[in-house]
């Protein structure tokens, strides 16, 4: 084990050059003009496993219409094994290599794709989303390879290039999949959220889940002049916006009746988890740069974090939002938010609340206007596992190994639909096992990742594997 870690100190300036090369690729998968280039990253990924020994697997996953209206091919998935002793156990590895769109005019201080170190920082779109973690997991078994160390466990590898667009082709495939997913996995393992702060590592047991709606209010045939028309019509955007204020307060209540009775109601023992949890509520403040934040307790924001819904509004399509002055009336608008969910609470019974809510502000606003609520496809699946498995315990021995100190076992706010999937199809352990900080900017400008947080992910990988090796 001491010469895997040697190894990867020796080398972190090609584990850098690695991550910078990939970084350069503009895998974006929402954006028509940049598929091929998640597809080319995708290649590059089965390149990479085919160079470590691994037998891959490219799916097809055939094609979709994207907004541009156009028919695109879906970046192929990889399934990759190395190493099938039966003598030993295996674990599989998810990852994605697809990222979030990036400009230098969006606000980033340097090209987001190009891999910039600055103040032990390395900038780069996909340095912490998803690609550095995915890259940590290829360098430690190279260099358990080059250092003659034996593998003490059997690898699977499930990457995609479609994370950020919802992961459109996984679910199906994973749920078909049994040779592969049923078969011979004993612990799934995730590396793409991050630590709670900015220093302490953690090891994640929870998610939220995510249900996206469009809210759609249509005044007139078509745009209206305010000057000829303004004062005569119901307006589409003035109905909206009634309809987003009823549906949240100003400190983030959801006031729609019903949407929090499936929430498990709060115990003491899990109260208790909230105390030595170490979570600054200043430093966080600061970093998100706002004057208040909704509680004034660390468990009460960690609460409002993890373990109750939120809803949060996210825009309005058809009204005009360039730059300059324009007097119309929107004939039609769509607005758009999402509900987070909770362990417990279930896609049919939010779904109903809200648009039960929804026609009955309408009908009380008494406009006459065309008014319709309806989800958006793939809503994603909270999730909370156990932590009492072999899986866990490997993790929080391996952080305490590199880190020297005990993880704080916490939960997120955020979704990652595939999580539940994998626990409900393969039957085993799945955990979360960060990389990266609360700091990093995944999905903002400036993404970054930490030098440190790489080098020292890597070598909680090497320590974890090592660790399940012995179970």
């Amino acid at each position: 084990m001491e010469k895997v870690i040697e190894f990867l100190d020796a080398n972190e300036a090609k584990w850098i050059d690695r991550l910078s090369e990939n970084v350069a690729v503009a895998s974006i998968s929402c954006q028509p003009e940049n598929r091929p280039q998640t597809i080319e990253q995708m290649h590059i990924a089965d390149k990479m496993l085919k160079g470590l020994g691994c037998s891959t697997e490219m799916v097809d996953i055939g094609s979709h219409q994207m907004h541009d209206g156009e028919t695109h091919p879906l970046p192929p998935i990889i399934l990759g094994k190395l190493g099938e002793d039966p003598n030993k156990k295996t674990l599989l590895i998810y990852g994605h290599l697809d990222v979030q769109p990036a400009l230098t005019s969006d606000g980033w201080d340097t090209d987001p794709f190009v891999l910039t170190e600055k103040d032990g920082k390395m900038y780069g779109r996909g340095s912490t989303d998803d690609k550095g973690p995915v890259l940590g997991w290829v360098n430690v078994i190279e260099s358990y390879q080059k250092t003659n160390t034996e593998i003490p466990i059997n690898i699977k590898f499930c990457l995609e290039g479609m994370e950020e667009s919802g992961s459109v082709g996984l679910e199906e495939l994973v749920r078909k999949r049994d040779d592969f997913f049923q078969t011979n996995v004993d612990w799934v393992c995730i590396s793409d959220n991050y630590f709670l702060g900015k220093t302490k590592p953690c090891v994640t047991y929870g998610l939220r889940g995510c249900m996206y709606f469009y809210l759609e209010v249509i005044c007139a045939k078509q745009d209206l002049h305010s000057g000829v028309f303004g004062g005569s019509v119901h307006e589409a955007t003035v109905e909206l916006s009634h309809l987003f204020a009823s549906m949240i307060d100003v400190k983030g209540k959801i006031l729609i009746d019903g949407v929090g009775k499936e929430v498990d109601e709060l115990t003491e023992e899990e109260m208790e988890t909230y105390t030595d949890i170490d979570f600054d509520m200043a430093a966080y403040q600061a970093d998100v740069g706002t004057n208040l934040l909704t509680e004034d307790t660390k468990a009460k924001l960690l609460m409002r974090r993890w373990r109750e819904p939120s809803l949060s509004i996210h825009g309005m399509q058809g009204a005009f939002a360039e730059p300059g002055e324009k007097t119309v009336i929107p004939g039609k608008v769509i607005g758009k938010f999402s509900i987070r969910l909770v362990p417990s609470m279930s896609f049919d019974h939010v779904e109903k609340c809200v648009t039960d809510h929804i026609d009955a502000v309408h009908a009380k606003l008494g406009t006459q206007n065309q008014v319709k609520c309806y989800l958006a496809k793939g809503p994603g699946k909270p999730w909370k596992a156990q932590t009492n498995t072999s899986n866990f315990q490997a993790a929080i021995k391996a952080v305490e190994d590199v880190w020297g100190v005990k993880p704080d076992l916490t939960r997120e706010g955020c979704s990652i639909p595939i999580t539940l999937v994998f626990e409900e199809v393969t039957g085993r352990s799945v955990l979360l096992l960060p990389m990266g900080s609360s700091d990093d900017g995944a999905h903002s400008q400036n993404e970054k990742l930490n030098k440190i947080n790489y080098t020292n992910g890597m070598k909680v990988f090497a320590n974890y594997i090592h660790r399940l090796g012995k179970e």
